[in-house]
């Protein structure tokens, strides 16, 4: 009897945790049903086509959101239209592409507040064009711009326009975009009093700020930018804005980390321009704030311009003559430029500079780029050259026609010595033939 006991209890046990068993099973293959039913296809392919709409051009979109509802209402999501370029040109006189002008009041209308990385590229050098961009910036008055570019691919387009009339469009995006990181206005009417506004709405916001030929700018006005502005880390100007006082500003205790600061020298008519000189002190004061900064210099100058620059030593990293240089002064590069990491020179003339390159590789210890057009030097000091050098050289552009030979060095020759020192094959670039 207990043993049957006994036997009929284990049963009793064994059933109901089999029936607990089956009920827990039951919930889990519910909860997976349930997980199964749920989602939502429709959101789910709305975020597929959104995601597809991401990779199309503008025109394929715009012919893509006619073909139901639901496709045009992916097409005026606010995700698609954050970052938008405006291309303008005038059609009558331009095969180029421009932004239709009814797709322009459709954004103006109901995608303003959400545009947040815009451009406007002006294709050609037409007054019509720059004052069409004018027009859509004075009416993104919702707008809360991050970066802005005022791009002109045909000088001067900007520059025509009434001084007046293109501050005024400027100022309304200043004013109501208060978080403006990123902003391009080369060759433009820009001023002082507007860069002001400028200040005064996002100066803890502002990182980047190309302003290179934009001749109503005073020393003053880029200097009260520095002052302000202390998150800016990239600065692009044209050299007469530079000062003592700017270089100070930018190298405060306040002030980040400077990471690339672009210094264009432009003389257009040789002997009328006075170029002031930059105290060593400065710029001691500005690399050590920023050491690891990209001082970037283009000079455009004649040859009798070049007094007031590398009589001591200079924190450039990457410099370009645009214009023809003498011995003298690419002697000088390599006496006051240690920090020196890309050097490209437009033209020299007749006379070798074989001193010069030398002096160059043994003061410059990180230089790893180099570019030599209408100059001259001998394929010995050449070699010798790429030989002190070494693998770090790892972009060397010299036209054929640079390269003298000599007793030691053939120009058949020299592509083999040259491979060898830099670790790789290399042969001097040809002159195309058309």
């Amino acid at each position: 009897m207990k043993r049957g006991r006994k036997t009929n209890e284990a049963n009793s046990s064994s059933s109901e945790d089999t029936t607990e068993k089956e009920s827990k099973r039951q919930k889990v293959v519910e909860k997976k049903t349930i997980v199964v039913q749920s989602p939502d296809w429709a959101n789910l392919l709305q975020d597929i086509i959104l995601q597809v709409f991401q990779y199309l051009p503008l025109l394929d979109r715009a012919h893509a959101s006619q073909v139901c509802r639901s496709w045009n209402q992916v097409f005026h999501m606010p995700d698609l239209w954050r970052c938008f370029e405006f291309e303008l040109n005038q059609p009558a006189t331009s095969n180029l592409r421009t932004t239709h002008p009814e797709l322009i009041k459709q954004i103006i209308k109901r995608h303003s507040n959400h545009l947040q990385y815009v451009s406007f590229k002006v294709v050609d050098s037409s007054k019509e064009s720059a004052e069409a961009a004018c027009d859509i910036l004075s009416q993104l008055v919702n707008c809360s711009l991050k970066t802005l570019g005022l791009i002109s691919t045909a000088r001067p387009s900007f520059m025509d326009l009434p001084k007046s009339h293109f501050i005024s469009a400027l100022t309304v995006v200043f004013v109501n975009s208060k978080s403006l990181s990123s902003l391009k206005i080369d060759d433009t009417p820009v001023d002082d009093p507007s860069l002001k506004v400028l200040v005064a709405n996002n100066s803890d916001t502002l990182k980047l700020l190309k302003m290179s030929s934009c001749p109503h700018v005073s020393p003053a006005g880029i200097l009260c930018v520095a002052d302000q502005c202390h998150g800016l880390r990239e600065l692009a100007l044209n050299y007469h804005l530079l000062s003592d006082e700017l270089l100070l500003a930018l190298s405060s205790e306040k002030h980040v980390r400077l990471e690339h600061l672009r210094i264009d020298v432009v003389s257009e008519n040789p002997g009328q321009t006075q170029f002031h000189t930059i105290q060593k002190s400065s710029w001691d004061a500005f690399i050590k704030h920023s050491p690891k900064v990209n001082l970037v210099m283009y000079f455009f100058l004649y040859e009798e311009e070049f007094d007031p620059f590398f009589r001591y030593e200079i924190p450039v990293t990457h410099l370009y003559f645009g214009r023809s240089v003498s011995k003298d002064v690419l002697g000088r590069v390599g006496m006051t430029c240690p920090r020196l990491v890309e050097l490209v020179v437009c033209a020299n003339g007749l006379r070798p500079l074989d001193e010069e390159l030398i002096c160059i590789a043994e003061r410059c210890k990180y230089l790893s780029a180099v570019g030599l057009g209408e100059c001259e030097v001998s394929c010995s000091a050449f070699v010798e050259f790429v030989k002190m050098c070494g693998g770090r050289l790892s972009q060397l552009s010299i036209m054929e026609e640079v390269l003298i030979p000599d007793q030691k060095y053939s120009l058949e020759q020299i592509h083999w010595e040259v491979s060898k020192h830099l670790g790789r094959v290399w042969f001097p670039d040809m002159m195309p033939t058309w």
